[in-house]
Parts: structure tokens; C-alpha cells; sequence
């Protein structure tokens, strides 16, 4: 990942813009710390987004219980 100075973001802002549409992720810095990303948009499937969680399937019950019997509601007369 490219890391950048904030005042070179600022100056160079369009041309950072084109290299992260490339598909490139820059690290903006302050003091030499990470203070923002620049990355890609893409859209993400919840897949994607649980990955972590699926990584080891031994740890997870995957297995749906079964549903409870109906309840009787009472109308709305009573």
C-alpha cells in the first residue's frame, strides 16, 4: 500500500483519485501515522463480509433448530 503525506494528498488529490480507481489502496499519513485509507468501492456480499466469522466451520453451529409450535394470539374482540 502507497502511504502518503496529508499535504501531498491535498496537492496531488485527482491524480491519488485515478490510482485508487485503479484498484491501488493509499495510506494517507500525519507525523508519519495512518490517519485515513483511500480504498476502491466496490459492492460487498454479505459473504464478504462474514468471511472471518465461516473460517473455521467446526467452531459454528450451523444446524437451524427447529421452530417452535405456534402461539395462540388473542383477537383483538376480547
Amino acid at each position: 500500500m502507497k502511504s502518503v503525506p496529508i499535504v501531498e494528498a491535498k496537492a496531488h488529490f485527482s491524480a491519488l483519485l485515478a490510482e485508487v480507481e485503479a484498484g491501488k489502496e493509499i495510506a494517507v499519513t500525519r507525523h508519519g501515522k495512518v490517519i485515513a485509507r483511500l480504498v476502491p468501492d466496490y459492492p460487498r456480499k454479505a459473504a464478504e463480509a462474514f468471511r472471518d466469522f465461516w473460517s473455521d466451520a467446526n467452531e459454528i453451529d450451523l444446524v437451524a433448530h427447529e421452530d417452535l409450535p405456534a402461539e395462540d394470539v388473542p383477537s383483538l374482540d376480547d
